[in-house]
């Protein structure tokens, strides 16, 4: 088992999610080093039922929409209070709304949350939320693709994932943080590991010169060529912010 240092002091940083599925958490969330770390309380994760906020004796959460058309709508009136209480248990953290239309989760972007005090996750369902909620709460919305899922619980354990494998002391090193993909604007290069030959296949003999300059040469033409040819919108993104 992977040792985890003192926070010395500091708070952990907190999840929280708000969700009409709270049995799917922690899930993939609580294996590995990130359960290691939540349970060092590196970080931690808590979930509020968004039902409990519901309306009536069968606590409604949705409606249809607004001049019709398919599926249902989660109402204003469930989520802003949610929220409110939400708030006032992680008063520090900003409130994310998970949607396909929202900012795309990038490396640079979790690792801004991840140096933050931690985030407040609103996990949708149905057709989605109403606009009032997202307009009258600032809710930050991110996207974790661009492609449509049931619910946001899985893009909130993505984005909860990409931000606490970031916290000190969860992955080891920074060094293997800096080489990995996006964290240069370029993918990672290939890696390779014993035996030496598998399957009438060898590792690149520079891996193995102990030519430490030549290898992080190569491993940077071979990151440049592999960008260039898997998404060449990451250098067109790297060179126009230079």
């Amino acid at each position: 088992m992977a040792h985890f240092p003192s926070n010395d002091g500091r708070p952990a940083w907190r999840a929280l999610v708000l969700t009409l599925f709270p049995e799917m958490f922690p899930g993939p969330l609580d294996v590995s080093l990130l359960g290691q770390a939540r349970a060092a309380n590196i970080w931690s994760l808590d979930t509020l039922q968004i039902r409990d906020f519901g309306l009536g004796r069968h606590r409604q959460v949705d409606d249809t929409p607004a001049g019709g058309g398919a599926g249902m709508v989660l109402r204003a009136d469930v989520l802003g209070p949610a929220l409110d209480h939400a708030k006032t248990i992680s008063p520090d953290s900003p409130h994310i709304y998970l949607s396909p239309r929202g900012t795309p989760l990038t490396q640079s972007l979790a690792r801004d949350l991840s140096e933050g005090p931690g985030v407040t996750l609103l996990a949708g369902r149905f057709e989605g939320i109403d606009q009032r909620v997202i307009d009258d709460k600032g809710l930050k919305e991110i996207s974790i693709g661009d492609y449509v899922l049931a619910g946001g619980e899985l893009a909130a354990m993505v984005l909860i994932e990409a931000c606490v494998r970031l916290l000190p002391g969860v992955l080891g090193g920074a060094e293997s943080l800096a080489s990995e993909s996006f964290e240069t604007g370029l993918l990672e290069y290939p890696q390779y590991t014993k035996p030496r030959d598998w399957e009438g296949l060898s590792i690149p003999d520079i891996l193995l010169s102990g030519d430490h300059k030549k290898v992080a040469e190569w491993r940077r033409r071979q990151s440049e060529q592999l960008t260039a040819d898997r998404r060449p919108d990451l250098l067109r993104t790297t060179r126009t912010s230079k």
